[in-house]
């Protein structure tokens, strides 16, 4: 569903983001990476270790910008600013 229609990735991440909690947002992006081919092929389009990757997705994970952009990208996705009283929906 999420590899079909990369714009319901980009809403649920979004929503995620919304509840600024980082923990969420790691675990949501490992879930999605199983919808766009699994962690080692998110990690090989992303050109970073698989183990690497697993831990950098995992409640713990603190991915360097240039990783999330690489995660991202592998998706489908890029990040996006927005201004805080805009509705996402």
């Amino acid at each position: 569903m999420f590899q079909k229609d990369p714009s319901l990735a980009a809403d649920y991440l979004n929503d995620v983001l919304a509840t600024g909690d980082e923990v969420d947002l790691m675990l949501a992006l490992r879930y999605l990476s199983t919808a766009f081919g699994g962690v080692q092929e998110i990690a090989h389009q992303a050109e970073a270790n698989p183990n690497t990757m697993y831990r950098m997705l995992s409640e713990r994970g603190n991915p360097s910008l240039k990783t999330l952009r690489a995660i991202l990208s592998a998706m489908g996705l890029r990040l996006a600013v927005q201004p805080a009283w805009m509705n996402h929906s």
